[in-house]
C-alpha cells in the first residue's frame, strides 16, 4: 500500500507543479509577447480535476478534511466508534455509487468519441480520473473502517484544534510580566 501513498503525494505534487508552471507561462505569454496559448486553460482544468479526485483520497488518508464531530466527541469511546463505522460506511457507500457512475460515464464517453476542444485527445481519457479518485477514495474509507472495526484508534475527520496545539510555540505561551 506504501506505493500507492506514494504515488498520491507524486500526482499531487507533479499536478500542482504543471499548474503553476502552464498559468505562469500563460500569463508571461500574454502579457509581455501578446500571445496566448489556445490549450493552457483545458490542460489548466484538466489538471485541476485530476488535482481534487486525487487530492480528495490523499485528504482523507491523511486526516485533512474538515466536520463538525461535536457530537461524536461527547459519546463515549464505544458510541463514538459505532458512529464512525456507519459514517465511514456510508462514505464508502457514497464513493463506490460515483466510482460506478463514473465507469459508466467514463465508458460511454469513450464509446461516442468526442476530443477535447483545444487539446488533441479524446475526452475520456482526461475524465478517467473520476472514477480513479473514486476508486482510491474508497480504498481509503475501507481502510479507515477496517481500522475502526478492529478497534483501532482512527480519525476520519481534521482536528483543528489539536493541530494548532502542535504548532503552538512554547515561548509564545508563556505570559511575559507586564
Amino acid at each position: 500500500m506504501r506505493w500507492i501513498e506514494r504515488l498520491e503525494e507524486v500526482l499531487i505534487a507533479v499536478l500542482l507543479t504543471a499548474m503553476t508552471l502552464v498559468t505562469f507561462g500563460q500569463v508571461i505569454a500574454r502579457y509581455v509577447f501578446n500571445y496566448s496559448f489556445v490549450w493552457a486553460v483545458e490542460l489548466t482544468g484538466v489538471m485541476f480535476g485530476g488535482l481534487i479526485f486525487i487530492g480528495m483520497a490523499y485528504g482523507v488518508r491523511v486526516g485533512a478534511h474538515i466536520g463538525v464531530d461535536t457530537f461524536v466527541k461527547s459519546l463515549g469511546r464505544g458510541k463514538a466508534r459505532v458512529v464512525g463505522m456507519v459514517a465511514t460506511a456510508l462514505c464508502l457507500l457514497y464513493a463506490g455509487i460515483v466510482l460506478v457512475g463514473g465507469v459508466i460515464y467514463v465508458s460511454k464517453i469513450h464509446d461516442v468519441g468526442i476530443l477535447m476542444q483545444d487539446l488533441p485527445f479524446e475526452q475520456w481519457i482526461p475524465r478517467a480520473v473520476l472514477p480513479l479518485g473514486y476508486a482510491l477514495l474508497a480504498l481509503r474509507f475501507g481502510q479507515i473502517l477496517l481500522g475502526l472495526a478492529r478497534g483501532e484508534d482512527v480519525h476520519l475527520l481534521g482536528d483543528e484544534v489539536q493541530d494548532a496545539l502542535k504548532l503552538q510555540d512554547p515561548a509564545a505561551s508563556q505570559e511575559t510580566p507586564r
